[in-house]
């Protein structure tokens, strides 16, 4: 895998999402991946990129990638009801059938899908490190070294998160014959963050991070030994399901979050994936710990979770971003649109995260590209020194015509379905053209012949 040194590239905005507002005639200089200078009320000049409404990419901050391979195929209720955990077995089943090739390509499709639809960086949540018979491959960082192939073919930036993954229950329970390509234990877990390291190194602009899967794979000895191995961000499940919460009650006489803060300092570098059932201490202890919340509100929805307690949260200056977990439907807007309508449908009014009279579509687009920039450990916005990932939404699009401003995000996301986003720039790199990925066929090619594999 090689990287291509990226020569200097201008940009001329007719209008641009800038930190403090909109802008008209924005000229935007790039060298190598990140902003040098942003110049509003600027004429344009010879060789400038033009750009019809610029705003600043979203960071996908929890992705599990191979998902995508088995998105819809779950959609079957059971004789005895279906639920989180019944879904659960049905993944490990295809993670079975997962070798690198396979694996890989389905990765390459995901993120071909989340830079069309306006994810510029993803936070792989990963885990699955083993081979099918849970032997460490040759190179134990095989699989990371996949993901770090897919993101360089998609152009999407990276930020790498290493599953620990150790037990199957509360205190420390042996794992599961299911969760053999999972397992290690604290020792072989800083080789696999070594080769994580050479396998990032490539990529121009990659994070490396790491993340104890839940409170139910790590015991808290463990997680005193793995923190000091990265300074990284960290990413954490906890208390998505009301089983989870009730079976770290009956272990510990503690709620998940509650125990989680006692035994460790969180901070500004964790992420709470879900974090779905919090009682008001326990949001108090993420807002004061200045930790962001991981909300996945498409997977949260699919697989019945519930919802997260977001009003309380974002008017105590609670800082959240936006993932696609499971991947069976990837769609930035969308995230973003089922956060508003869950907490429309649960508060029984209109318009209820976004404070005052704010734009809901601005301030749930700038709160959640904020947020995911803190838990991918990486600067944001159209300014000098952030990386040059923006979007380009087409105001030709039926669902934009005739606006301005703030109206161009609600109407995107509130009433515009696909054919909004008109091109994407990574790292000061086109990858996204007229909607469509610019590798999108070749991928299409590999994606279909490795579920014609694993799927047989």
């Amino acid at each position: 895998m090689e990287t291509k040194e990226q020569a200097s590239i201008s940009f001329w905005a007719r209008q641009a999402l800038l930190p403090h507002g909109w802008a008209q005639d924005v000229r935007i200089e790039v060298c190598g991946n990140a902003i040098t200078s942003v110049q509003p009320g600027t004429a344009t000049r010879p060789g400038d990129r033009p750009l019809a409404i610029a705003i600043p990419g979203l960071g996908n901050l929890h992705s599990h990638a191979f998902q995508r391979g088995m998105a819809g195929l779950t959609e079957i209720g059971g004789a005895r009801g279906d639920s989180f955990w019944s879904w659960r077995e049905l993944m490990y089943t295809f993670l079975d059938r997962l070798d690198p090739d396979s694996f890989q390509a389905i990765a390459e499709q995901a993120y071909v899908e989340m830079l069309e639809s306006g994810f510029t960086r993803v936070g792989e949540f990963h885990y699955l490190h083993h081979a099918i018979d849970g032997t460490p491959y040759a190179n134990r960082a095989e699989m990371a070294a996949r993901v770090a192939a897919a993101a360089h073919t998609s152009g999407i930036g990276l930020t790498l998160l290493p599953v620990f993954y150790a037990h199957a229950d509360f205190g420390g329970a042996p794992p599961n014959p299911s969760q053999r390509r999972l397992i290690h234990d604290v020792e072989g877990f800083a080789r696999l963050l070594e080769g994580c390291a050479r396998a990032l190194a490539p990529l121009d602009d990659a994070v490396l991070g790491i993340a104890p899967h839940s409170l139910r794979a790590v015991t808290g000895a463990e997680l005193a030994a793995l923190l000091p191995l990265n300074r990284g961000p960290v990413h954490i499940h906890i208390a998505e399901q009301t089983r989870e919460v009730e079976a770290c009650l009956a272990w510990s006489g503690q709620r998940p979050v509650q125990w989680l803060y006692e035994q460790a300092q969180v901070d500004h570098r964790w992420c709470l994936v879900h974090a779905t059932h919090v009682d008001a201490a326990e949001l108090s202890s993420i807002i004061a710990s200045n930790a962001v919340a991981g909300l996945c509100p498409i997977t949260e929805a699919n697989l019945g979770d519930g919802v997260f307690p977001m009003q309380a949260f974002a008017r105590a200056g609670g800082r959240f971003g936006v993932g696609s977990d499971s991947n069976v439907l990837i769609d930035a807007a969308e995230e973003l649109r089922l956060l508003e309508y869950g907490q429309r449908l649960q508060l029984r009014g209109r318009n209820v995260l976004s404070p005052g009279a704010q734009s809901s579509g601005r301030w749930l687009y700038e709160q959640a590209a904020q947020g995911a920039a803190q838990a991918l450990g990486v600067e944001h916005g159209l300014r000098i020194g952030a990386p040059a990932d923006l979007v380009e939404l087409d105001p030709e699009h039926p669902a934009l015509l005739s606006r301005s401003g703030d109206a161009w995000l609600d109407s995107w996301l509130f009433a515009a379905r696909n054919g909004a986003v008109r091109s994407v720039w990574r790292g000061g790199r086109e990858w996204v053209r007229h909607g469509r990925h610019l590798q999108r066929d070749s991928v299409a090619r590999r994606f279909s012949a490795a579920l014609s594999r694993v799927l047989a």
